[in-house]
């Protein structure tokens, strides 16, 4: 079992950006696929980015592509997304999932373990 706590949300102009951590305990950090999803008020929520076990292969929404980077640091037990040039259509509330098993996985329900989430919010 893994306990995921996410920090470095906050307040952003539009243009700007934002560095959000997740930082893992428990179990060995390094036998997890790790995520982030979002979710904006009366959406549903979403896919943002994401890293293999390995750390060589990242994944990414169409919609984040170009501006967002998600990496990890198994010596830290930690998953980062770095957010560039966000616009406010980002603003959410921003989790860090893990999941067990080699795939990767892009839904929601592929994942074993949720952080409580951190509220990004740009403003225009």
């Amino acid at each position: 079992q893994v306990r995921l706590v996410e920090s470095g949300g906050g307040l952003v102009q539009a243009g700007g950006s934002l560095k959000i951590s997740c930082a893992a305990s428990g179990r060995a950090f390094n036998t997890y696929v790790m995520a982030w999803f979002r979710q904006a008020p009366g959406k549903e929520r979403e896919f943002v980015a994401g890293v293999s076990r390995d750390g060589d292969n990242a994944y990414y929404a169409d919609d984040v592509k170009g501006r967002f980077t998600c990496s990890r640091d198994d010596a830290k037990n930690a998953v980062y997304l770095q957010m560039n040039n966000l616009k406010p259509e980002d603003t959410a509330i921003y989790y860090c999932a893990a999941r067990t098993g080699i795939a990767f996985g892009f839904r929601e329900r592929e994942y074993d373990y949720w952080g409580q989430g951190t509220q990004v919010t740009v403003s225009s």
